[in-house]
């Protein structure tokens, strides 16, 4: 119904049209009700009444008669409007307070205390009327004791108060009695808004729900009809376990599609994070009512430490399909769950869907490999990568590159820093088979999944896809830079570990933080650099005392954790004789980075100072590169202190700048600066 609908319209729409007609025979008894009170009231003009009791009114309470009956007429007039709503659903038509009555195995008391409770939000002279009938003005709800007496239900029913305090209709989250404090009889009862909007014909979600909820794109893939025959077959409770590219959720979804229902997809994380995650949890089992709907979980694990939130939501009478990626607990939940295992998206798969969700001529085959998505992932990549496109025009490869990291996660980037490759193969000056090793170590990434998914060429013992690699080598040698190239070539970001997060004195925390940048590593598509590794993965050695064992202790749990590891990580040392055998087996690649030669370091001068620096004709780099043995890293650092030197001297590099450069790089490493070694430009020395 729209906000111009009119008063007739409403009323010959049959829901709401029954929905009314009950709510008339509620004015019905509040009309008795009323003439009851007022027929037995001592001061009925009082101006005061409801502040304080007279003698006649304390009279009256001790005489009182009671509960009585409803009349003939109320009743007669029930009958008459069920037997109206009785022909509209023969017809056809869909009568919500019926359809929720059945839903949420609602009583007849139930329905009677939901609709007493519904007056005063649907007509406003309810307000003033329960204000009567509570005998205070300022309370225009109806008040537990008013709603049983106007269903003819005394208060000493103990089933009568069962259903107000933990009947179907507080359980559902349809009816909230307020005000615990205060005895049951005066607490008064509110129908939540969603409820309301319900039963009028709105079916917007509750506000308070859609922080909690999740979008998950309409993708096709997988096969659901596993979870569809749980569903069908009535279970109530399914548990998806999904792997590193599968996606429990699109199946999910797909499933409760497939058997007829709406799909309420709760975000795990988000439920844990909210101000009152038990509250959170009943109100988006409502809404899967509510919409006759299923309730999909995704990260369940962010809720095990949550369990009343947990259990709250998998008591759902909707049927509910929890997905995560470890085994199901059976402290969850009472009720054991149909286990379905979601396998692992192929490459071919991901590609495909690539190709559906670009909607373009582009073949990203070669530009998306490198990148582990789900395939929901992969449909949000897509849509980011095409909005992109439109600042530029075009869509290209290196759009669907910004579009696949998007979907990284940020917990990576409070335990590591994050490097955003500028750099190519063009930069790095490396002896061939250097380079070699470092193409080899980005194809076994762009080809992880074919080799080690597809084709099952790791199988057993819970061993992961990722791919680790080794860079040895003096400092400056080119270990980081490399790394940065491999990224870049690959598309992905490059994190940089900083040890002093990871190393800890305290025994067991070391471990503990590897943790956290393993498991965060986990869900994020990039290049996990640990430099300086030697200082974490270094040799086991004999155990002569708890220092030693703990030592050995830290080292066998890195040997564990790089087995599984499913991420792309480089481990870089200066000194590769204090590395662990058992980490070099497990290594997929290891490469020496030797000291350049004279031929390299002519190049790496070249590049180093670039050519955006002007430079005098004077400059002698092949007197550079064949007298002054320097790693890649010295001379890049001697290169900038001539750039500023230059700077300030006029703008252009000269000689003068560059042996100074040298002299003070000589200096800064504590080496010898003979004038010999300088020759015929010690003399340019500032």
């Amino acid at each position: 119904m729209t906000a111009m609908t009119t008063d007739a319209e409403v009323r010959s729409d049959p829901s709401t049209a029954h929905l009314l007609g009950r709510l008339a025979a509620v004015e019905e008894r509040v009309r008795v009700l009323v003439a009851r009170r007022r027929s037995d009231d001592p001061q009925p003009d009082d101006p005061f009444r409801g502040l304080y009791l007279s003698d006649e009114a304390v009279d009256r309470l001790l005489a009182g008669p009671g509960v009585q009956p409803l009349s003939e007429a109320v009743t007669a007039r029930t009958r008459d409007v069920e037997a109206a709503a009785d022909a509209a659903e023969a017809a056809g038509a869909r009568l919500r307070l019926r359809w929720l009555a059945r839903t949420f195995a609602l009583e007849p008391l139930d329905v009677e205390l939901l609709l007493v409770a519904l007056a005063c939000e649907v007509d406003t002279r309810f307000e003033q009327l329960f204000g009567y009938l509570n005998d205070d003005v300022t309370r225009r709800r109806p008040s537990a004791g008013v709603a049983l007496a106007l269903c003819g239900v005394p208060l000493a029913s103990a089933a009568g108060r069962a259903r107000l305090e933990h009947g179907p209709l507080v359980e559902g989250g349809l009816l909230v009695v307020e005000d615990a404090d205060r005895p049951l009889p005066s607490r008064p009862l509110r129908v939540p808004d969603r409820v309301v909007g319900h039963l009028l014909g709105d079916d917007s979600p509750d506000p308070a729900v859609l922080g909690v909820l999740a979008d998950v794109p309409d993708v096709a893939w997988g096969d659901p009809a596993r979870v569809v025959t749980a569903l069908t077959s009535g279970a109530r409770l399914v548990y998806l376990r999904e792997s590193p590219t599968g996606s429990g959720r699109v199946l999910a979804v797909r499933a409760l599609r497939a058997a007829g229902r709406a799909a309420v997809v709760a975000d795990g994380p988000a439920v844990a994070a909210s101000a009152d995650p038990e509250t959170a949890a009943g109100l988006v089992a409502r809404e899967a009512m509510l919409v006759d709907g299923g309730v999909v979980l995704g990260d369940v694990e962010a809720l095990t430490e949550r369990r009343p939130a947990l259990r709250r939501l998998l008591a759902s009478r909707a049927p509910v399909l929890v997905v995560g990626a470890t085994t199901w607990d059976p402290a969850w939940s009472e009720w054991p769950p149909v286990v379905v295992d979601v396998p692992a998206s192929t490459v071919a798969e991901r590609t495909d869907l690539w190709t559906r969700s670009l909607g373009a001529d582009l073949d990203t085959t070669a530009t998306t490999a490198p990148f582990r998505l789900r395939p929901e992932q992969v449909a949000r990549a897509a849509q980011a990568a095409r909005q992109q496109a439109t600042l530029d025009g075009a869509l290209t490869e290196e759009h669907v590159r910004v579009g696949a990291r998007g979907e990284n996660g940020t917990a990576l980037e409070r335990l590591a820093r994050r490097v955003d490759p500028a750099v190519g193969w063009d930069d790095l000056v490396l002896p061939t088979p250097v380079l070699t090793s470092l193409h080899e170590i980005a194809t076994r990434a762009r080809f992880r999944e074919q080799v080690l998914g597809d084709w099952r060429m790791r199988p057993g013992g819970g061993r992961g896809h990722g791919v680790g690699a080794l860079f040895a080598g003096d400092s400056g040698t080119g270990k980081t830079m490399s790394a940065e190239v491999v990224a870049h070539e690959l598309g992905l970001d490059l994190y940089v570990v900083d040890l002093a997060t990871v190393v800890d004195k305290y025994i067991g925390e070391t471990e503990k933080n590897l943790e956290r940048i393993f498991a965060g590593a986990a869900g994020v598509n990039a290049v996990l650099l640990f430099d300086e590794a030697d200082a974490v993965f270094g040799r086991r050695s004999e155990v002569k005392d708890a220092h030693d064992r703990y030592a050995n202790i830290e080292s066998a749990y890195l040997l564990q954790r790089m087995e599984t590891f499913d991420g792309l990580v480089v481990l870089a040392t200066n000194l590769r004789a204090n590395i662990d055998e058992a980490f070099i087996r497990r290594l997929d690649v290891v490469v020496d980075f030797p000291l350049p030669d004279a031929g390299q370091r002519l190049a790496l001068w070249d590049r180093c100072l670039g050519r955006r620096v002007p430079r005098a004709d004077d400059v002698d780099l092949a007197f550079c590169a064949d007298t002054f043995e320097l790693a890649g890293g010295a001379i890049r650092s001697a290169a900038v202190t001539a750039a500023y030197l230059a700077a300030a001297d006029g703008g252009t590099v000269a000689m003068r700048h560059v042996v100074t450069a040298v002299h003070r790089e000589y200096r800064k490493l504590g080496r010898l600066t003979l004038e010999s070694e300088f020759g015929r430009y010690w003399d340019l020395l500032v």
